[in-house]
């Protein structure tokens, strides 16, 4: 069993672990319990009642947050030619070019948080997919990351606006960023509210029972408050 920090096991002291939450109490405990000496990123761990193993009940999209993640989102769009002029001028941070593409297969290099790509570009893209996918940076289509020449800009402009894509893994689980601690309780409270309807907006029609079986929010260094579900 893992051992505990003095801080940690303080916070701890502020709530109880089995209770259940309203949103707001929870987000105003989490911003109590962070104490570490950065600015703390907020979490929201969902467990979902999926079975992960079939396609037909995995759950992804993506969520614009209300009031953004807090931090400068380096973007990379798969483009090239008139495609990548248009994603250069709309603000996109590397442009994912075959040197971009051979630097990632070689050198594992990921210095940037969200990758968009146009259909044109996904044959080349399919190269790195293995190093992407795991690490949530693959560009699909399902997620709104493969995007059309005409929506590079919207796309590009939205991703540094705080979208942000949310992806069960194979335990059911979805973890997703809702903020900042020093962000305010009210910005918060909807970035993490937005998420969660988003979520049940892509309710898979094949799960059956419960949806949604458990909330968690934290902080990067903190406790999870668990939340209700409803």
């Amino acid at each position: 069993m893992a051992t505990r920090g003095k801080r940690y096991l303080e916070a701890e002291k502020l709530y109880d672990r089995e209770q259940v939450y309203p949103l707001d109490e929870a987000i105003g405990l989490v911003k109590q319990m962070a104490k570490a000496k950065f600015d703390e990123t907020v979490e929201l761990h969902m467990r979902l009642g999926i079975d992960p193993r079939h396609s037909d009940q995995q759950v992804r999209s993506t969520v614009l947050l209300p009031h953004g993640l807090g931090k400068t989102v380096r973007v990379l769009v798969f483009a090239e030619g008139e495609d990548a002029r248009v994603a250069e001028a709309a603000g996109a941070d590397v442009i994912g070019d075959d040197a971009t593409i051979q630097k990632i297969q070689q050198e594992n290099w990921l210095e940037f948080d969200a990758a968009l790509a146009v259909p044109s570009m996904m044959s080349k893209v399919g190269r790195v997919a293995r190093i992407l996918g795991p690490r949530g940076l693959m560009p699909n289509p399902k997620a709104g990351t493969v995007v059309q020449p005409g929506e590079l800009a919207n796309a590009i402009q939205e991703r540094k606006a705080g979208r942000v894509e949310f992806r069960n893994d194979k335990t059911s689980n979805l973890h997703v960023p809702v903020g900042k601690v020093s962000f305010d309780t009210d910005k918060l409270i909807e970035n993490t509210q937005a998420v969660i309807d988003a979520v049940n907006r892509v309710k898979p029609s094949a799960v059956k029972g419960i949806y949604v079986r458990r909330i968690v929010v934290t902080s990067t260094m903190g406790p999870g408050i668990r939340i209700n579900p409803n």
